[in-house]
């Protein structure tokens, strides 16, 4: 329950604007909802999603996990778009190196399922 609360939360912030950071973990705190560490590449996997298909509508979200490597770690979501004629996936991979949390790669694959 605490996850579907933050993902529209979280959904909510990038249709109507980004609050200051330290807000919205007060906010956060306040219903007891810990903010996790995949918070910031979900943010950005929904922007550029967003950015990438500005006609449809983002109706689900999902963290698939995080993956590490060697010098840098992969953080894997899977959002669900509605478009004027279609619903589809879209799969999002965010490489990033975890030691300056600097964004290496973001990729889009679109899914049918």
């Amino acid at each position: 329950m605490k996850k579907m609360i933050l993902c529209l939360f979280l959904i909510q912030l990038i249709t109507n604007g980004i609050q200051h950071p330290v807000s919205m973990a007060r906010n956060l705190d306040s219903i007891g909802v810990t903010v996790p560490s995949y918070a910031k590449w979900g943010k950005i996997a929904m922007q550029r999603t967003k950015e990438r298909y500005p006609d449809a509508q983002i109706i689900d979200y999902l963290h698939i996990g995080r993956e590490d490597s060697a010098g840098y770690s992969t953080e894997k979501f899977k959002l669900w778009l509605k478009g004027k004629d279609k619903e589809f996936g879209v799969l999002i991979d965010i490489r990033f190196d975890p030691n300056t949390d600097e964004m290496k790669q973001i990729s889009f694959k679109e899914v049918s399922r």
